[in-house]
Parts: C-alpha cells; sequence; structure tokens
C-alpha cells in the first residue's frame, strides 16, 4: 500500500506581475504562521530562479521559504522538496503571469506538477466589468481544474459586492468550482509598493514588518480566510518518495570520511543561495561555514573552499574596499590553489575593481579587469551553461543556471558558453578550471551532479597538499 504525505497548501497566482501576489502571499503566511503552534511549521515555496522574494519570507515573517523551479529540477525533484520540507501548512508564490515560462518554468505548471490548488489575485484598480472576462480567459485555460478562489486587490467594498457576484455567476456558467473570497482596499496608511519587492532588500523598507501586519489586518477583514484554509485543507496528498528501482538519480549519497569545510559568503552584500545548492552541498559530505566579506577581517579557519555567492556588492563598495584583510586573505587562499565557486556578485568582488559612477573601487583583484554598471538589465533569464574547456565542468558537459544583472565586466571569461534554452542567442562566459568556476550566471548544481562531486574532489585535493 502506497503511503502519502498530506501537506495543505495553495498557490499565489495572479494574470501578471504587480497585481499583488507577493504582498497578499506575505500576509497569508503572516497570518497562518500566527496561528501555529509552536512545534509546527508553515513553509514558503517561491517559483522559479527568485532569490529576493524568499529572502522577505524568511527575514519578515522568519519562516522557511525555498525554490521551486521546473527549469532547474524534473518532477520529482520538486515534489521530493515539498515532501522534504515537513510543513504542516505551505503557501507557494507563482512567478510573472499564472501561464508565464519558457518552455517550462510557470506556477501553473509548479501547481500541476505538485498538485496545489490556486487562488487568483486580481487587480482591480483602474477596470471594471472587464475584469470578469480576465477571469473567464484565465479560468478556461485551467486545464487541471486547479484554481479554486479569487480575491481582488485595490479595490472598495461597493466595487467589490458590485462584480464579485457577476464574477461568480460567470465562474458557475463555465463549471468551475472556484469563486471569489474577497477584495484587499488601497490605504494611504499603508504603501508596500510591489516594486520594492522586487527591487530591494527587506532592510531596505523602512518599517516592513508593521507594513506586513497592516496589510495583513486588511486581508482578514475583507477576505474569507476560512475558505482559504478550506481550500488548502483540500489540496491531494502526495505519494511518499518512490525507492528501489526507479527512483531519481541523486547527487546526495556519499561515503561516509572526513568532511572537507567550505567557507560560504554570508551577509547583507552576499545573500543570494538557492537552499537546495547548499543542501546538495552538504549532502555531498561538504561542511559549510559562514563568513562575511563586510565584517571580519579574516577567512574561517581550516576550510578547503570559498563560495562567493551572489547578491549587492554595489551597495557596500566602501566596506568591502575598507576591509583590506579580506580582500587579501581571500586572494592569498585562491592563489594558493584553493579550490573557489563565484557567482555574479561574487565574480564582482573577485575582479581588480568595481566603476561606480565616476570612481573606481578596488576589490579582490583575482582575476583582472573590472565591473561597471550599464544602467539596464544586462542579460536576463536561464541559461544553459556547456563549457568548452576541461574543468569543474568538463568540456562538452553542460550545467543550468540563469542570469539577472545590470552589471558587466570587460572579463567575463570564455571557457563556456551560455545558451538561451528557447532562443538561438549565446554568448561567451565563465573562468573554468579543475579548481575554479567563475562568472555571472547562478548556478543550480544538481543539474549537473558530477560538478559537486569534482568540486568535492578538488577540495579533498587541496587539503592532502595543504593539511
Amino acid at each position: 500500500m502506497k503511503k502519502e504525505i498530506s501537506i495543505p497548501r495553495i498557490m499565489i497566482a495572479a494574470p501578471k506581475s504587480g497585481s499583488g501576489k507577493t504582498i497578499f502571499t506575505c500576509c497569508l503566511l503572516n497570518l497562518l504562521n500566527k496561528e501555529k503552534r509552536e512545534e509546527e511549521k508553515v513553509v514558503a515555496f517561491k517559483c522559479g530562479p527568485d532569490y529576493i522574494d524568499p529572502m522577505f519570507h524568511r527575514n519578515v515573517i522568519g519562516i522557511t521559504s525555498k525554490n521551486l523551479d521546473s527549469f532547474f529540477s524534473p518532477d520529482e525533484e520538486i515534489l521530493d522538496i515539498l515532501r522534504s520540507s515537513k510543513a504542516h501548512e505551505a503557501v507557494l508564490e507563482g512567478v510573472m503571469g499564472i501561464y508565464d515560462g519558457i518552455g517550462r518554468g510557470s506556477g501553473y505548471e509548479i501547481a500541476s506538477i505538485t498538485q496545489t490548488p490556486i487562488l487568483l489575485v486580481m487587480d482591480g484598480r483602474g477596470i471594471w466589468n472587464t475584469i470578469i472576462s480576465l477571469v473567464k480567459g484565465i479560468v478556461l485555460d485551467d486545464v487541471n481544474g486547479l484554481i479554486k478562489g479569487v480575491v481582488i486587490n485595490r479595490v472598495s467594498q461597493k466595487y467589490y459586492q458590485t462584480i464579485a457576484p457577476l464574477m461568480n455567476e460567470m465562474l458557475k456558467e463555465i463549471g468551475s468550482e472556484a469563486r471569489t473570497l474577497g477584495f484587499i482596499p488601497e490605504s494611504k496608511d499603508l504603501n508596500l509598493e510591489s516594486r520594492h519587492l522586487g527591487l530591494k532588500m527587506p532592510n531596505e523598507i523602512e518599517d516592513l514588518r508593521k507594513q506586513v501586519d497592516g496589510f495583513s489586518d486588511l486581508i482578514r477583514e475583507h477576505c474569507s480566510l476560512e475558505d482559504i484554509k478550506r481550500i488548502m485543507a483540500e489540496a491531494k496528498s502526495i505519494e511518499e518518495k518512490p525507492s528501489g528501482k526507479g527512483e531519481m538519480e541523486t547527487p546526495h549519497q556519499w561515503p561516509k570520511e572526513q568532511e572537507p569545510i567550505l567557507a560560504v559568503a554570508r551577509d547583507e552584500g552576499f545573500c543570494f543561495y538557492y537552499d537546495e545548492n547548499l543542501r546538495a552541498l552538504e549532502e555531498a559530505g561538504i561542511s559549510i561555514v559562514e563568513f562575511s566579506p563586510i565584517h571580519e577581517k579574516k577567512l574561517p579557519y581550516g576550510i578547503s573552499g570559498i563560495l562567493l555567492g551572489g547578491g549587492y556588492p554595489e551597495l557596500y563598495l566602501k566596506e568591502l574596499e575598507a576591509n583590506k584583510s579580506m580582500r587579501e586573505d581571500i586572494a592569498k587562499a585562491i592563489e594558493s590553489g584553493m579550490p573557489s565557486l563565484a557567482e555574479c556578485g561574487g565574480f564582482m568582488y573577485l575582479l581588480g575593481s568595481i566603476v561606480e559612477k565616476d570612481s573606481e573601487v578596488e576589490m579582490a583583484g583575482v582575476i583582472p579587469g573590472k565591473a561597471y554598471n550599464t544602467g539596464k538589465l544586462s542579460r536576463f533569464g536561464y541559461v544553459n551553461i556547456t563549457s568548452a574547456t576541461q574543468g569543474l565542468l568538463e568540456q562538452g558537459e553542460t550545467i543550468k543556471g540563469h542570469e539577472f544583472h545590470y552589471y558587466d565586466s570587460n572579463n567575463n571569461g570564455k571557457d563556456c558558453m551560455a545558451k538561451k534554452p528557447e532562443a538561438d542567442i549565446s554568448w561567451e562566459c565563465i573562468h573554468n578550471r579543475r579548481n575554479l568556476f567563475w562568472g555571472y550566471p547562478h548556478l543550480y548544481y544538481s543539474s549537473n551532479p558530477s560538478f559537486i562531486a569534482r568540486f568535492k574532489e578538488a577540495m579533498k585535493e587541496y587539503m592532502k597538499i595543504n593539511g
């Protein structure tokens, strides 16, 4: 008899970015979390490669938040991430519009894989009866019957009382189980703009916690939390992870041995990490210690590898330049052969300098060259990265990643080719050697388990030589 795991859950989706799904997600998580007993666990999931929304979930509400991404992960791995969360309740947040994605990757696809019911958040500002037609079109494309409710954002009570009966009548006529579950009024006293949630860090928004509590009160007053929790409770159970033949191949089974220690940069300037990447490293037998390139003077003792993730080093240029001791320590370690990974902001930190307006700020100087602000998104979206050389990524091998950055450099590397998955667009990138992998792309390690294995072997070799 197959065992099943019951996780009450819901996905918050919308027809487009800026509709209010992130605000609604944060507030629903906030309300659910306040109702839970200490031993119970509310978990957030963000669809797609976004780093910032999960930081809001963790830093503002204080809950676990993970990414679910169907470009990076096969279906079974997505289900495993959901299973392993040990959530008592889960809220999934969609990405862009409900059906938006490149081949794979839409919020609707994640909802379909995980059999998660969907709550649709509609922006009612500046629209009247047409909102009914928009909801109708979205629901008619819901081939799996996952949309169970609609909330209308930025409208008055009078608007809602007029539109809701008409929308419910339409939903009934087309055979949908979905119904309107409430509205969120605009408030002059609350101004948690969606642009903040996409572009700024949680600690940059004044009184964010107070704002979230304020919006939570509005949702509690004007939306049916009882119906939302009922929909969550009706989500289908998930089969336990299959075992034996047919089990998904995984890089997470390693012999016990002395674990090499990886120093991971983690502070306000370096904070973009996928939990699943760190989990994959740990399950490969790599211990992780964190350090701050901004605040600490030296690397942690006893390490045999460095990981410099993405983030916002450009916001802390003076602090990074002033911490000469750390810059020199990192440069010395890498020059001695210590294996290292650097992505986006971490890659910029290893360059000779970062140019910001009329000033040029000194960085670690491991890589000749400089980074500079282009004033626009230089490269954006998913990429398949294929190596042209032998290194941590061997010649002809591919690893998945994505790029999202306003800065560029005059030395991005030429050891790999990045190609968009759904377009004939490609470019050279990455410095790839047997003990290093540096460049702008953010990687998803489990898309190439051999990459992790080689990095661990490089760390062990460094331990052997320098132990």
